[in-house]
């Protein structure tokens, strides 16, 4: 195997390990915040809102994508640069991580705000599927520069 095709197999992995690094990172934070947000309302004896487990695991997607993004790689015609699955997996990875964390983090927001006022899931669902149309977007418009 030479450094170029060293360098294409990197990408497929590049794809799947950022994304979910970044699904990591932002289902830490909105996580962290949902465990805030239910000790505030055990705190002051008000029922705490479940729903905010569905916050916590939407930026899991992001993880998803980049799977999705890494079968695209790895399943890209023999003729498709090496570099160019390298690019598509590193900086689609990042970019879909990115949209993971910044999901999470939104999500944190979200879960303060639902806990404390047990109003606005619409709003914030509508919010954060914006941030999640990101990382669709890089999936889907690389794979369509890998065939």
């Amino acid at each position: 195997m030479d450094t170029l095709e060293g360098l294409g197999k990197a990408g497929y992995v590049f794809a799947l390990c950022l994304s979910a690094l970044g699904s990591a990172m932002g289902i830490g934070a909105a996580g962290m915040a949902a465990l805030g947000a239910w000790k505030k309302c055990f705190l002051n004896n008000k029922n705490a809102p479940f729903i905010l487990i569905a916050l916590v695991g939407l930026p899991l997607s992001q993880t998803i994508y980049g799977m999705i993004l890494m079968n695209a790689i790895k399943g890209a015609p023999e003729t498709t640069p090496h570099l160019l699955r390298f690019f598509a997996g590193l900086l689609g990875g990042m970019a879909i991580g990115a949209s993971a964390l910044f999901q999470g983090r939104a999500a944190a927001v979200a879960s303060d705000a639902l806990a404390e006022t047990g109003k606005g899931f619409g709003n914030y669902i509508m919010v954060l599927g914006i941030i999640e149309t990101v990382a669709l977007f890089v999936m889907v418009f690389l794979m369509t520069t890998l065939k």
